[in-house]
């Protein structure tokens, strides 16, 4: 079954601004870029553009597929609050960028499959005896060209490549809502209905039982077209919502947290603060110090 934070990944990944980044970075680098679920159990550049051969490969042995799966468990189990890169039996780095959304972890941007030296005869035949060890016998010719075939990135350059991951890791966990908020032309029109009833009366006590009226379904079968249509809850996606409009009014030097809490319509203070904590990892205090400029009220 998959998890609230499954969903709203498929969704980042289906975006557009997910889709052109993808293709901008892997053009530009060579490299994979895959964005991965934190608790995904696949290997993560398996048929991917620009995926290593020497590594494509190696995924279609399950002996060595288990050696992979070992870096990418080490590698995913280390990276919970900041990037993380390993090196691999074969000499090929892997990075795991976290994404997190607040306090929450759902996912990775994933890269490497890449040298960070030029690939020798020497080297080719430490991973051979290393693949042999494992039981792996594979048409040497055709591995040592693949081995030969692997991308090469200097500490200073594939630092630089990390560097563009982490800055759009921050831009997604800031338009992480957005894209979660953005209808899909395949969604029912009852749902985009109640996506428009929770967006012009989020400041009311709103129930669920009150949304499904409005959109004349029944409150068991909205509870369900609703969480699949947008991978959230419906007291998920009206906290998002009362969320985001809070931090349009937190732009207003003279509006009182407080009044901010109760306008965008959480009936209480305290539940406010845990609930913008959880999704901006800060206090509504605390991220108002942040912001770059205020606008009067």
């Amino acid at each position: 079954m998959k998890t609230d934070n499954h969903h709203v990944l498929e969704r980042l990944a289906n975006s557009q601004i997910y889709k052109d980044y993808e293709l901008a970075f892997s053009e530009a680098t060579g490299l994979p870029l895959t964005l991965s679920p934190a608790d995904d159990w696949h290997l993560a550049h398996t048929g991917r553009r620009h995926e290593n051969p020497f590594c494509a490969l190696l995924a279609k042995q399950s002996k060595a597929c288990a050696a992979c799966m070992q870096t990418q468990n080490e590698l995913t189990s280390t990276a919970q609050e900041q990037s993380r890169t390993v090196t691999c039996f074969a000499g090929l780095l892997e990075t795991a960028v976290p994404l997190r959304v607040g306090e929450q972890l759902i996912g990775y941007l994933r890269t490497g499959e890449v040298l960070s030296q030029e690939p020798t005869a020497k080297g080719f035949t430490k991973v051979k005896g290393l693949l042999e060890k494992m039981g792996i016998n594979m048409e040497s010719d055709k591995l040592r060209e693949a081995f030969f075939q692997s991308r090469v990135f200097s500490p200073k350059r594939y630092e630089s490549v990390l560097q563009l991951l982490h800055i759009f890791a921050q831009h997604l966990s800031m338009v992480v809502n957005q894209v979660v908020f953005q209808s899909e032309n395949a969604e029912p029109l009852n749902i985009t209905k109640a996506r428009e009833f929770i967006n012009a009366n989020h400041t009311e006590d709103l129930s669920l039982t009150a949304v499904a009226q409005a959109v004349h379904m029944s409150t068991f079968y909205f509870c369900k077209q609703f969480k699949q249509a947008t991978g959230l809850s419906f007291t998920e996606y009206l906290s998002r919502v009362r969320i985001e409009k809070a931090k349009e009014q937190l732009l207003k030097p003279n509006a009182r947290v407080s009044e901010v809490a109760y306008e965008v319509g959480f009936q209480s203070l305290t539940h406010f603060n845990r609930v913008f904590k959880k999704l901006n990892g800060e206090s509504p205090t605390t991220y108002r110090t942040h912001l770059p400029m205020a606008i009067a009220a």
